[in-house]
């Protein structure tokens, strides 16, 4: 039992060592933030970079979508700009997953001490580099600690049982994904999770990409949340983000095996292996919707515009 607690211990350092990362990067870049998604969004391929450059700034894609949520409420950005950057938000979330498979083991203390010094001072700029290399420092020693309890948690009979159903059933592993992101609500925490115990041997590749699929449709909670009481439109764009990462799931669910054997390809190390992966597939998908976004904010108004 102490493990399961220890476990856990890991995933709330790892959300927290994303919100001081986070909050170090929006406090450098905020206000820019707010006029680029403004004032950069008036065709679906320009709002597609924009929310892919920012995703990757604020290493979060939930992040995101509630900002471009809260302009929507403010009257700053239309629904049918949100289509193009929530298309981004999904590609531009792969920068983390990519970002968590580095090395940097040996620059964990130095950042954990610099970091901790940098947040007492007066100067913002430094403030939040500090955050920045805090959090940094917390994710990945997260990272570490995932790894290190996989052997003791494959131990425990729920778990072990867990991990066999995930790995016979698709299905099982995306529902997994789902559940698990909503509950932390970060779908970088599910995959960075799924990451520790590929690195463990207690996954493999293709359950690991099952759950990452579910993440993506489990972090849409966030933004459905965030656009209560935001208006109508703030609720259409929420609805949009649901569609979309639901219905990319539905198309890449039959080639999961496809994509399993794609990302033995790309690298030799099971995690590296799963980030390659979920760019693929968030590149792909978004790639896919992007010529038809006109079409599919019409769709959206059509279904959900009367509500």
């Amino acid at each position: 039992m102490h493990y399961l607690i220890v476990f856990i211990f890991f995933i709330l350092l790892f959300i927290f060592g994303m919100t001081l990362l986070r909050t170090g990067l929006f406090n450098l870049s905020a206000d820019s933030l707010k006029k680029w998604i403004a004032k950069l969004t008036s065709s679906p391929w320009k709002g597609l970079l924009v929310g892919t450059l920012i995703t990757a700034l604020l290493q979060s894609s939930s992040a995101v979508m509630v900002l471009t949520i809260g302009l929507i409420s403010a009257r700053m950005l239309t629904f049918h700009q949100s289509i193009g950057i929530i298309l981004g938000t999904n590609i531009g979330t792969t920068f983390t997953t990519e970002f968590i498979t580095f090395q940097i083991d040996n620059m964990l203390f130095p950042f954990a001490l610099t970091g901790g010094l940098l947040i007492w001072m007066k100067n913002k700029s430094l403030k939040s580099i500090g955050l920045i290399l805090l959090g940094i420092s917390l994710v990945f020693s997260a990272m570490k600690g995932f790894e290190f309890l996989v052997h003791p948690l494959t131990k425990i009979p729920i778990v072990e049982t867990l991990l066999l159903s995930l790995s016979t059933s698709n299905l099982l592993s995306i529902i997994t994904g789902v559940i698990l992101t909503a509950l932390i609500q970060s779908s970088t925490a599910t995959t960075g999770i799924v990451m520790g115990f590929l690195a463990g041997g207690a996954l493999n590749l293709g359950t690991g990409i099952a759950i990452m699929l579910g993440s993506n449709i489990g972090t849409c909670v966030t933004a459905y949340l965030a656009s209560i009481g935001g208006g109508k439109e703030a609720k259409l764009s929420a609805y949009a983000h649901i569609w979309l990462n639901v219905v990319g799931v539905i198309l890449f669910y039959p080639f999961i095996g496809q994509l399993e054997q794609l990302g033995y390809m790309t690298a030799g190390e099971p995690a590296v292996q799963l980030a390659h992966t979920s760019v693929l597939f968030n590149v792909l998908s978004s790639i896919l919707v992007l010529p038809f976004a006109s079409v599919f904010a019409s769709f959206i108004l059509k279904v959900h515009g009367r509500k």
